[in-house]
């Protein structure tokens, strides 16, 4: 019987016609067929989608002038940068320029409305702008923890209080954008210190004028009944002292906030970078919706950080010490049998004639002490010569005799043990006696 093989021709005819007709998809007639590129090639377009183009540059194109109206209808949101300093330094290059179209681009419309693109206008027209040299852009710390914090451009040639722009920003999936900004008043309107409200603002603003030594304008942003003007005092001087400037990054550091409490952790740093500390502060808002203030300062950690540049570790070595008779006192320190102060102790008592001088109604009290070493006779007058060489200083130093008083303690009053426990002598405990403390009756 003869097979039949008819079905084989029409399926071979098929597969033919099938292949035939993927070639022409493939190879269509005219069309040019693209050259494999290299591997190394694939590679580089691979990086390059995957790439994050830097959105801050490009902004340097100029624009025709538009009004704030015409600015804010086409704006989006800002710039979003994983770096806020950059951020921050190319608006107030914009500003520098006059750039209205490139300042709003960077903040974006959510923080921004038609009255203050005018004002910005106004302010950045004719260069009325410059940014302060160096330090002009400054990080002031978090409003919460690794997600929103506050930035100022600050300027020059303007007055104190209408001298910088206040940002606070936010981060999202790691990028960081202008989540609102308060622009600097115009004169007569304020200033943006008054309008710092909030306890990240008050933090700042106390600890500026510690930083300049401004005891007057820190004690105000202080409830002097839970801070002591000792405290303050003592904070000026180990600013001064231990060289501390707040560190750039994070300088103030969010670590609660409640309802009307919030605490943040200060990070300073000695001015060459090279030794970092750090101290707590608490803010409570008073009932009735006052202003924050400072409620508590822990200088623990800050002090320890000093007595150990300054005093081998000792941390009873320290210009803040507790009074007997109740509250903190300022201790300055003498050499054995010396009643001659050192440089140290001379800048910090500059300190203390500035804030008596401010104020001929404030009243100090100098107690001078010793170790046990030597007759009571003898400590007794070492003492009153500690005390009276103080009382000197700030005399020369033009605070009026009236508003000191000195006593003389001898070793009456020790901070610390004159013996160990097994009765043998204590030079470190003997040196943290060796002193005059200074009460603040104010």
């Amino acid at each position: 019987m003869k097979s039949n093989k008819i079905p084989y021709f029409f399926l071979g005819l098929a597969a033919v016609l099938a292949i035939a007709a993927l070639a022409l998809l493939i190879y269509r007639p005219g069309s040019e067929q693209p050259t494999p590129a290299p591997a190394s090639e694939k590679n580089d377009s691979v990086t390059e989608e995957k790439s994050d183009p830097d959105p801050i540059k490009g902004l340097d194109e100029p624009v025709p002038e538009q009004t704030p109206e015409e600015i804010l209808e086409k704006l989006g949101a800002g710039i979003a940068t994983v770096d806020p300093a950059e951020l921050l330094e190319r608006i107030g290059e914009a500003l520098e320029k006059g750039d209205l179209a490139a300042v709003s681009k960077l903040i974006g419309k959510d923080a921004l409305d038609t009255e203050t693109i005018a004002k910005l206008d106004a302010l950045a027209k004719g260069g009325k702008l410059r940014l302060r040299k160096p330090g002009g852009v400054r990080e002031i710390g978090e409003l919460e923890m690794n997600r929103r914090s506050r930035w100022v451009i600050e300027l020059e040639g303007r007055e104190e209080g209408q001298d910088r722009i206040v940002f606070d920003l936010r981060k999202e999936q790691g990028k960081w954008s202008i989540e609102r900004m308060l622009l600097l008043p115009a004169p007569g309107e304020g200033s943006v210190q008054n309008a710092n409200v909030d306890p990240l603002g008050v933090a700042d603003d106390f600890l500026q004028s510690v930083l300049r030594q401004d005891f007057e304008t820190a004690r105000n942003f202080v409830d002097v009944e839970t801070v002591s003007e000792a405290k303050i005092a003592a904070l000026c001087i180990l600013f001064e002292e231990g060289d501390y400037r707040m560190r750039p990054e994070k300088p103030i550091r969010a670590m609660f906030r409640r309802e009307d409490v919030a605490g943040f952790i200060a990070n300073v740093e000695t001015s060459d970078g090279s030794q970092p500390a750090q101290f707590g502060m608490n803010l409570r808002q008073p009932e009735g919706g006052e202003k924050w203030i400072v409620s508590e300062i822990n200088l623990d950690d800050l002090i320890a950080d000093y007595a150990k540049r300054f005093a081998g570790g000792d941390v009873y070595y320290s210009p803040l010490v507790e009074n007997p008779a109740g509250g903190e006192t300022l201790a300055l320190y003498f050499e054995f049998d010396e009643d001659a102060m050192s440089p140290r102790t001379s800048r910090q008592l500059e300190i203390v004639a500035a804030m008596l001088r401010s104020d001929s109604a404030k009243k100090i009290t100098l107690s001078g002490h010793t170790d046990a070493l030597g007759s009571d006779d003898y400590n007794d007058k070492l003492s009153a010569n500690r005390a009276d060489t103080v009382r000197d200083f700030l005399a020369a130093a033009g605070v009026s005799p009236e508003q000191i008083v000195t006593v003389a303690k001898g070793a009456s009053q020790p901070r610390r043990p004159n013996l160990t426990e097994s009765g043998e002598d204590n030079p470190d405990g003997r040196r943290a006696n060796r002193r005059t403390e200074i009460y603040l009756d104010f």
